[in-house]
């Protein structure tokens, strides 16, 4: 199980993690932390020591609710950011968080390494065929609706299938566009109730039928810290212990705000997993 990027095979049958990086103000955790130079290199040294294989950097904040930002302020927030780690850190492999094929063209050709979007496509029709010219690996994640709509929009006939089937339709369109690596996020916390996060996470391990490496999203997000009766700021020992039930049921990529942690988690799994 592997993804080419710059032109590096990846394993992901050892699970990796990737460190977040938001440059947005709003960000439901870690908004408006990282906006100058030394905030943003401080933060990025810390979590390549620290053992994330990626960075994934995000202009456009995703949470629910959060109001729209322009193509060109969000190519104002992360080109510059691309060049300045690439600049301080050549080898490493960037991710950009984005559903705008303007945006992933600009931030690919800034040195970005794989887009990771949101909305698997349906919200710029650009994206799908801009990806494959490009010739990247693509996260594709579920969501219904947008980030403003997400939350009303949570009705499912049968989560596991209905997810297994949005995946199904959207990789059968990423491979006529001839996208070759691609990369499934379920979208913890997007068009989804509290109890069915924690549903799909229960259930997983189904999602491997798509045949697709896994990416999982919980970290610090409202499904542990609700039901801890926590913050966000208070939730990364809850997070630690979805990190582990999220590798033990197919993940191999963690999407998180503490990599060190993270990558605990993943050699102690990797430990587990021997025997």
């Amino acid at each position: 199980m592997t993804i080419n990027c710059k032109g590096q095979l990846l394993d992901l049958s050892t699970p990796k993690v990737m460190g977040i990086l938001n440059v947005t103000p709003d960000s439901f955790y870690d908004g408006g932390q990282y906006k100058d130079e030394t905030s943003i290199l401080n933060q990025v040294e810390a979590m390549l020591h620290e053992g994330a294989t990626f960075i994934d950097v995000g202009g456009y904040s995703s949470r629910p609710g959060a109001d729209n930002v322009s193509e060109a302020e969000e190519l104002n927030r992360v080109i510059p950011v691309i060049e300045l780690i690439l600049k301080h850190y050549p080898e490493t492999l960037i991710s950009i968080d984005t559903f705008r094929s303007g945006v992933a063209r600009k931030s690919i050709e800034a040195g970005a390494a794989l887009i990771n979007d949101i909305s698997a496509g349906h919200l710029d029709n650009n994206m799908i065929d801009t990806v494959g010219q490009l010739g990247i690996p693509y996260i594709m994640m579920h969501m219904k609706g947008n980030p403003k709509t997400m939350q009303q929009q949570t009705h499912y006939d049968d989560l596991i299938k209905d997810i297994v089937s949005y995946f199904a339709e959207r990789i059968v369109k990423a491979h006529a566009a001839k996208i070759n690596d691609i990369i499934i996020d379920p979208g913890f916390g997007f068009a989804k109730t509290l109890e069915q996060n924690f549903e799909l996470l229960n259930h997983l391990e189904l999602l491997q039928n798509v045949d697709k490496p896994i990416l999982a999203g919980v970290s610090r997000k409202s499904m542990v810290y609700k039901t801890l009766n926590t913050t966000s700021e208070n939730a990364l020992n809850g997070t630690t212990a979805l990190h582990m039930v999220a590798l033990q049921k197919g993940a191999k990529i963690l999407r998180v705000h503490d990599v060190k942690e993270a990558a605990e988690c993943v050699t102690l799994y990797n430990q587990l997993s021997k025997n």
